[in-house]
């Protein structure tokens, strides 16, 4: 976070108690908790929107990718509006705007709603992390910021855990409505806590606000995302495809140059101009589409194919969150000692190993191997996702450190958009080629749809095995920036949320 304010109406030289940090400590931990469990619990919901909503799951991934680009989209903003109008403030209204539009998501009556009011969402709930975080870490004395960033690490680790089950409960034994109104108690109950225990930050003055950047960035990135989605799908000739690349390229050209020439840019592109960071940032997209453009097809293999309930589902999949909340500490241990090179290598060599396993499941694989797949992928993501971001901010120049964050995180967020996109596009594709062919033959259908998924877990692989290669050629960047990121909240929050 950018933001300098200093937390008025207490006395400076008062000793630190964990009894008076403890109230807003828990308000942010859940503001952050609500926004966590909503975004792993709708991938276990999936198959249940395109029965309800008589769609396709073309369609309903549109509730994952246009939630996933919201959230880019507002991320680089939450710097200049703390700055503007201070942490309380924004904390609370973005809050209010999360939980608005989750209760629009469980009133949606068609997808193209439940995609609209995905959006609201996302647009509400991409600042509550790095604001959460950044005011933590202001609450905390530096002889105390690790240990209680370490405390609010616990819930956020358990929370990718829990959401699936959760979700999976909801919509087995009450309904998918659920899985949005669920949030509006718990939103209620982070509103009143903050309303009364976050402290007062005072506003400063803050740079102009580029206002190009803004429009150009959601123009480019859903344009991309579309047009991936329907080269995947329908072909890269047909219109859809042609039109989407074609204007998003154009309006990201035209973003880039418009960036590059703005004195407070919206996104800080010139730090591209290091090399350890470019090799950085790239690797953990890279990262970021093997494991999340797949992540979506488990629960559908599972609910679609195997008839298991959204319960069930959730409960298979617990040993991936599991397995990510071992490898995470492991990783950052390590990442001390040796670095992120070794530590890349092995976690994708685990999560191309798992992801080349699953590629050959079959309608009757053994549950006991699926969820050793799914924990390899979970053991992986662990042990290289920490390590990669700490690297790509270890590798930003000096001053550029705390303008960094908003670019990593924003374009994590794009690039789960466009791997969500563009997979699922992949995988209609693969199943009604699969399924013509098995037609064409007396084949099972059934069969057919299960190549499908293991197409798209061998191109998770592949894509995988691409970041492999990328680890190889990182370095251990300069300690230029070791120094600033310690002091910098936002660089801090960053890693501690995984971005």
């Amino acid at each position: 976070m950018t933001e300098s304010a200093k937390v008025t109406g207490a006395p400076q030289e008062q000793p630190f108690s964990l009894k008076a940090i403890l109230p807003p400590l828990l308000a942010i931990v859940v503001g952050m908790i609500m926004v966590i469990l909503d975004s792993t619990a709708v991938n276990v919901a999936v198959p249940n929107l395109v029965e309800y909503f008589k769609s396709d799951l073309k369609t309903v991934q549109w509730a994952i990718t246009g939630y996933t680009l919201a959230l880019s989209a507002v991320i680089p903003l939450a710097g200049w509006m703390t700055d503007k109008f201070g942490s309380k403030r924004v904390f609370l209204t973005t809050i209010t705007m999360f939980v608005l539009g989750s209760v629009l998501c469980s009133l949606a009556q068609t997808s193209s709603q439940l995609i609209i009011f995905r959006v609201i969402q996302g647009l509400g709930g991409g600042m509550v992390a790095p604001i959460g975080m950044a005011m933590v870490f202001r609450l905390a004395p530096p002889e105390r910021r690790g240990s209680i960033m370490g405390m609010l690490g616990i819930p956020m680790l358990l929370a990718p855990a829990l959401g699936p089950v959760l979700s999976g409960w909801l919509v087995e034994y009450v309904s998918w409505h659920w899985i949005f109104l669920i949030n509006l108690p718990i939103g209620i109950v982070g509103v009143i806590m903050g309303a009364r225990f976050l402290p007062k930050t005072e506003t400063k003055q803050t740079p102009h606000l580029d206002i190009v950047g803004m429009i150009l960035a959601p123009i480019a990135f859903a344009s991309l995302a579309y047009g991936v989605n329907q080269g995947g799908s329908e072909g890269w000739g047909t219109s859809g495809a042609v039109w989407g690349l074609s204007v998003g390229g154009v309006a990201l050209v035209i973003f880039v140059i418009v960036e590059l020439m703005q004195k407070y840019p919206l996104l800080e592109l010139r730090v591209f101009r290091s090399s350890d960071f470019t090799r950085g940032i790239i690797l953990s997209w890279v990262t970021q589409a093997a494991l999340f453009g797949s992540m979506l097809f488990t629960p559908l293999y599972l609910q679609q194919i195997r008839q298991y309930t959204p319960l069930e589902t959730g409960l298979i999949l617990l040993p991936q969150a599991l397995a990510s909340g071992i490898g995470m500490p492991i990783g950052g241990r390590l990442f001390d000692k040796i670095g992120a090179r070794p530590l890349a290598f092995v976690g994708l060599s685990i999560i191309s190993g798992g992801l080349y396993l699953l590629s050959g499941i079959s309608a009757d694989t053994t549950l006991p191997f699926i969820m050793m797949c799914l924990a390899m992928m979970g053991l992986g993501m662990g042990l290289t996702m920490m390590p990669v971001n700490t690297h790509v901010l270890n590798s930003a120049p000096r001053e550029w450190v705390g303008r960094v964050t908003p670019l990593t995180t924003a374009a994590q967020q794009v690039v789960v958009s466009f791997a969500v996109a563009g997979m699922t596009g992949y995988l209609t594709n693969r199943i009604a080629a699969h399924t013509a062919a098995a037609a064409g033959n007396g084949g099972n259908p059934l069969v057919a749809a299960v190549q499908g998924f293991n197409d798209v877990f061998l191109l998770s692989s592949c894509v995988a095995i691409g970041g492999i290669v990328l680890s190889l050629i990182l370095r251990r960047p300069k300690a230029a920036a070791s120094a600033q990121k310690q002091d910098d909240p936002q660089a801090n929050a960053a890693m501690m949320a995984g971005h």
